[in-house]
């Protein structure tokens, strides 16, 4: 079979697809995968293209603020995504793949496999496009609103309206259609039911498949790392690509947090979401760019993080506590559901952090990591990439 795949995003919505298409290659399965530039992800020994989008240059360039998104709109965002349609649109149709499954920020993926008469399966890497009564769509709020829960998933449209004429500038490359179209066939989320049980009202076509996770990489040659590590007792702190606000603040009181519950502090800076000046660095501190989580969680107390949906797994996986630190978008629907769940405290907005703050969460996170502990034996258990594929496989036999 000849599986495209497209994704688009920072490294939490480009990793999931690289698992899948690592594990569709060992079945036989012959993938090609249009990933973002730089996106600082391990694509060795991957069949990739470009989506001639740079998201980590655009959030480096203009931050996480809606507001310096809005001015940007016209002038940046608008084009890029169009680049990122076009691509989408030409890589679909030079593959000539037997099933497209894409990333809802692909708005063009779905459109152009339908009018080349090729099936498309629908990869929400967030619960964000498939309605329900059970929570409101989670770019919306964290609030329970009842009736108006499914509702509220009616506003995901918005993308589409807003970039309709970079939509229709990507599909004038498609061809008149040559059969009937086949339509999107299915729905993958690759959530853990773990973290978010199944609702009762989601339709059979959509299929809560557990996490994309490739296999543990063993190899770390970082031997100061290593020796920081040695005896546990450490907090890991990063925030990704999130840099708004005062980076050396939250630094300050992250450290300061770690020692008021007597741990030392590692501290991944990302893209700037965190800055501690040099001075403060050694001795129970340690800065990198940018670690390996599956060898570094599991040995931490607990993981101070923003959110994103695939450091929320991650830690989760590692049976270790999250104390979420939301910035923007789905970002506080994790830290909500991670908190129902018995996993964090309640989370930190970023414009709320002080040390006071940070160390009671701390505190608190020393109650959960009993819960974390089963919860991520449960989540090391499952294979989401196997059933995912296992899906993919029966859905195109029908």
């Amino acid at each position: 079979m000849k599986i495209m795949l497209l994704t688009a995003g920072t490294r939490g919505d480009v990793e999931p697809f690289l698992a899948l298409a690592r594990a569709a290659g060992t079945r036989g399965h012959r993938v090609r995968i249009a990933v973002p530039d730089n996106s600082g992800t391990d694509t060795t020994g991957l069949e990739t293209v470009s989506l001639r989008m740079d998201f980590a240059q655009l959030i480096s360039d203009q931050g996480v603020s809606p507001g310096a998104a809005a001015k940007a709109f016209r002038t940046v965002i608008r084009p890029a995504v169009g680049r990122l349609l076009s691509a989408a649109v030409e890589h679909i149709i030079a593959f000539a793949p037997d099933v497209v499954l894409y990333h809802p920020k692909v708005l063009s993926a779905p459109v152009a496999a339908e009018r080349l008469g090729v099936p498309s399966v629908l990869v929400e890497t967030i619960p964000s496009l498939t309605p329900t009564r059970e929570f409101p769509a989670p770019f919306i709020t964290t609030a329970n609103l009842g009736p108006l829960n499914r509702a509220s998933y009616r506003l995901a449209n918005v993308a589409t309206l807003m970039f309709k004429r970079e939509l229709a500038a990507a599909l004038e490359a498609v061809p008149s259609p040559s059969r009937p179209g086949t339509g999107r066939r299915a729905t993958m989320i690759p959530i853990s039911p773990q973290l978010l049980p199944r609702p009762a009202d989601w339709p059979a076509t959509v299929h809560l498949t557990g996490h994309w996770s490739a296999k543990p990489e063993e190899i770390d040659s970082d031997k100061e790392l290593a020796d920081f590590m040695a005896d546990g007792g450490f907090v890991y702190a990063g925030f990704g690509s999130m840099k708004a606000g005062d980076p050396r603040a939250r630094g300050e009181a992250i450290v300061e947090a770690a020692r008021g519950n007597g741990l030392k502090t590692l501290v991944a800076g990302g893209w700037g979401g965190i800055d501690l000046p040099a001075a403060a660095q050694g001795g129970d501190v340690l800065v990198r760019e940018s670690v390996n989580h599956h060898l570094v969680l599991p040995r931490a107390f607990a993981a101070i993080h923003h959110g994103g949906a695939g450091t929320v797994h991650a830690v989760a996986r590692a049976g270790i506590p999250s104390v979420v630190v939301p910035f923007i978008a789905d970002q506080p629907f994790w830290g909500h559901l991670l908190h129902q769940r018995g996993l964090a405290p309640a989370p930190v907005p970023y414009r709320k952090i002080t040390a006071d703050r940070l160390t009671d969460a701390l505190a608190h996170a020393g109650s959960c990591r009993e819960q974390a502990a089963q919860t991520g034996e449960r989540i090391r258990k499952e294979n989401g990439t196997a059933t995912a594929l296992d899906v993919l496989e029966i859905e195109l036999d029908e």
